[in-house]
Parts: C-alpha cells; sequence; structure tokens
C-alpha cells in the first residue's frame, strides 16, 4: 500500500521525516491557540509571547509528536526508537525549562504559570503513552490538552491581572479551543483509519431521486481532509486577527 500515512506527510530523506514528524499543519494549529489566549491579555508582551510559543513548539510539535511515533511508527519515519526517546525528553525538558523560567525569572513570580509547567508535562506524558490504562487516551484529554491548555497558558504567561471581562474572554476562547480541538480528532481518526489501516472500500451511494455514486476511500477521505486543511488555515489566521489588534 502506497498510500501517505497524512495529507502533510513527505517522503525522500531525513528532512522529509522530520517535516512529516512535526505534523506542520496541526502545529501551527495548537501554536495559535497560546497566541490567541496571549491576544486576550490587556497588554501583550513580546518575550513571554516567543517563550509560550517555542515552549509549546517543543512540547506538542516535537515531544508529543516523537511519542506517538514511538508506538509503532504510524508515520513510517526512519527514526528509531531510541532516537525519537531522546528528541522527546529533549524537548519536554527545554519547554519545561523555558516554562520555569517565565514563571519565575522573567518578571517576578507568576504561580498559575508555574502550576501550569508540570500539568503540560502530565498531559504530553499521560496522553502520549497512554498511561492510566489508555484513559487519558480519549477525545475530551486531547481537546483540553491540545486545545484549551494552550489558551489559558498562552493567558497567563502575559500576567495579565485581574480584569473579569478578560477573564471572561479566555474562559469563552477556552471551551471554544477544546470544542475545535475535540472536533479536530473526531475528523483526523477515521482519515487516519482510512489512510493507514484501510486497503479497500467498495459500495455505492444511492440517492434519493434514483441516481447513484460509487463509493471509495477518496471518497471517503476528501471532506474529512478537506475540513482538516481549511480549520488548520483558519485557526491561525483568527489567532493573528487577534494579536494584530495590539499593534
Amino acid at each position: 500500500m502506497t498510500e501517505r500515512p497524512a495529507y502533510y506527510a513527505r517522503r525522500g530523506g531525513r528532512l522529509a521525516d522530520c517535516w512529516t514528524l512535526l505534523h506542520p499543519p496541526y502545529t501551527l494549529w495548537h501554536l495559535s491557540y497560546a497566541v490567541l489566549g496571549a491576544a486576550l491579555a490587556p497588554h501583550v508582551a513580546t518575550t513571554p509571547l516567543v517563550l509560550t510559543v517555542v515552549a509549546f513548539f517543543l512540547a506538542v510539535g516535537v515531544a508529543a509528536h516523537a511519542l506517538d511515533e514511538r508506538s509503532g511508527h504510524p508515520l513510517g519515519t526512519g527514526f528509531r526508537d531510541r532516537t525519537l526517546e531522546i528528541m522527546a525528553a529533549g524537548a519536554l525538558l527545554g519547554a519545561a525549562a523555558l516554562g520555569g523560567y517565565g514563571a519565575f525569572w522573567w518578571d517576578g513570580a507568576n504561580w498559575p504559570l508555574a502550576l501550569a509547567v508540570p500539568v503540560g508535562v502530565a498531559l504530553v506524558v499521560g496522553y502520549n503513552l497512554e498511561l492510566a490504562g489508555g484513559r487519558l487516551h480519549n477525545d475530551l484529554t486531547f481537546g483540553l490538552g491540545w486545545g484549551g491548555f494552550p489558551v489559558v497558558v498562552g493567558y497567563v504567561a502575559q500576567s495579565p491581572g485581574l480584569g473579569v471581562s478578560r477573564a471572561v474572554a479566555m474562559v469563552l476562547a477556552t471551551v471554544a479551543a477544546v470544542a475545535l480541538t475535540t472536533a479536530q480528532r473526531r475528523l483526523s481518526t477515521p482519515a487516519r483509519e482510512l489512510r493507514r489501516r484501510t486497503t479497500d472500500v467498495t459500495g455505492d451511494v444511492r440517492r434519493a431521486d434514483g441516481s447513484s455514486s460509487a463509493l471509495d476511500r477518496h471518497t471517503l477521505l476528501a471532506p474529512l481532509e478537506g475540513a482538516l486543511r481549511a480549520m488548520s488555515w483558519g485557526i491561525p489566521l483568527v489567532a493573528l486577527a487577534a494579536l494584530v489588534t495590539h499593534v
């Protein structure tokens, strides 16, 4: 079977493997939530924003995806298990170090951010290694960890102070991110099933007017991945629009 394991996957050497491992559309999508959270603060400080984005890139883009690839190599990259383990550990330690720097050494103690650091580590390890018997590996944990959590961290990293309207906006954005990220998983799960574990689909779609059309893998994949592609562009643009209001 020659079907790529994901629509953005590439073949052709180590650089292609790195690109595939990083899941660029989804990584950008999840980093955008951190940007959106920061943009909801009264004022956006550049350094905390950059540290937050880099930390999430390391934790989500590198560590989480390396651990996921280590479990059965679903993307078919050429990375060895040991290499993936080192990548995951190094990236997660780097993300935690950046979080600790932001919480204690950037501009005084930021206790909400300090609390978020171990929570983030636990989410990455618990979800991707399917700890607790796999009970953390579900739609809700993914929605909370990869959607809502970045919004909250992006917001608190800005040390926004006590503002009721801003806090309410952050809560609403967090709930929206959880919903959108849950939708992402609901779409990507059947898409992965079709790409990676399905060899053939046969059948017909019969309509009320008597017409019919053939049903195949492409027909089923197209709306799933079309929605994922659109959302992977749309959500970063929403985050960027929110950030631009501070310029």
